[in-house]
């Protein structure tokens, strides 16, 4: 009997597709999607762009009007720009024009699950390092893995997803000034942390990649937007790889509206850090929970059963991430930043769960034991 299944890579076959588990729960806040809407007022502008526009014909092979915004938005040349159907799909085409049988990537580890899955499905050999202490990035560490591994890609995630540290740009800087491998830099959650982005050091790299999206601070998740900033030359050849037609009208206008109102946005994601700020205050005085410090709008806390306090929290309605699979954190869980309501909902749900787990003679007291 013919095994179709023969035809395909076996380190494909020995990976488990990304996926999330459905859960019907009242509040979400598992993946790190900015909890409030864009204003009526943003939706209407876009939606009248939208039904001027002939839905039978391809959008723009190149959205040169949109590429010139970001270019102003991003302070980088517009040679250098990729838009895409999501940053997800300029990760994948950066990994398809560097990576093949042979070619080597670093990851520090633990972060996003997709770096790592992608690669290997490109045949690639997939070298890891450790984050430090209290999951923050270990630059001597990093640096000396570049070296042994002598990798052609490195992939940093800064908001490091799901710890939410980051690497300062000094400490990039010195990366990128001792290799000739390619660093892609994702800055995803860039807009929810208090330092420059790394944009700024591209005109001095040209082995830097820089991605940025729109579906985290920007507040448009369903209608998936990001983008590329790189050398000219560098992006030119990554372009390659990226689909035609790939970013429909819709979120072509959608994006440069976003854009337009970026103000207005800004207050909202300031809001968010404020609030970010407010659950990692209240984590800390939950006994039993462990938060660690966040650039991101997500934070990531230990407890000692994870599997218990993510079930526990289900039960009540609220989803979270359970992240106790990834590397070094096996007693960890994830929480997105909601709604002013939707965190005191869940600070109020946690401490009743946390005291659900603890032993009888523990319970009542308070977080100094």
């Amino acid at each position: 009997m013919k095994d179709p299944l023969k035809k395909i890579k076996p380190q494909v076959r020995a990976l488990s597709a990304y996926h999330l588990k459905p859960y019907d729960c009242a509040i979400k806040l598992n993946q790190n999607e900015n909890p409030y809407d864009l204003p009526a007022e943003i939706k209407e502008e876009v939606l009248s762009f939208a039904r001027t526009r002939p839905w039978c014909r391809y959008p723009a092979f190149v959205p040169d009007d949109l590429i010139a915004t970001f270019a102003e938005h991003y302070g980088w040349t517009r040679e250098g720009i990729l838009v895409g159907n999501g940053s997800n799909e300029l990760i994948l085409a950066t990994l398809m024009v560097t990576l093949g049988p042979g070619a080597r990537v670093l990851i520090p580890v633990p972060t996003f699950t997709l770096y790592k899955l992608e690669s290997t499905v490109m045949g690639a050999e997939v070298a890891t390092v450790h984050l430090g202490p209290d999951y923050t990035f270990d630059l001597d560490a990093l640096r000396l893995a570049i070296r042994e591994q002598m990798a052609d890609l490195v992939v940093i995630c800064s908001p490091n997803n799901p710890t939410g540290c980051i690497l300062e740009n000094d400490d990039l800087e010195a990366i990128l000034k001792e290799t000739d491998a390619l660093v892609a830099v994702d800055e995803a959650y860039h807009e929810f942390c208090d330092r420059p982005s790394c944009v700024g050091l591209l005109s001095r790299h040209p082995n830097l990649i820089v991605l940025r999206t729109f579906s985290k601070a920007m507040a448009m998740a369903g209608l998936r937007v990001g983008c590329l900033l790189a050398h000219p030359d560098l992006a030119r050849e990554i372009g390659k790889a990226k689909l035609p037609y790939n970013l429909n009208f819709f979120s072509h206008a959608a994006a440069t509206v976003a854009i337009k109102h970026r103000a207005t946005l800004r207050e909202r994601i300031d809001h968010l850090r404020g609030q970010r700020d407010f659950v990692y205050r209240n984590l800390r005085e939950i006994r039993g929970v462990r938060p660690y410090p966040s650039h991101a709008n997500f934070i990531l806390f230990e407890v000692e059963d994870p599997k218990r306090v993510f079930d526990g929290l289900a039960a009540r309605g609220i989803l979270i991430r359970d992240v106790s699979h990834y590397p070094m954190l096996s007693k960890a869980l994830r929480v997105s930043v909601g709604t002013d309501e939707e965190n005191e909902t869940f600070l109020k749900a946690l401490k009743e769960v946390m005291v659900s787990c603890s032993p009888p003679s523990l319970q009542g007291r308070g977080p100094g034991g």
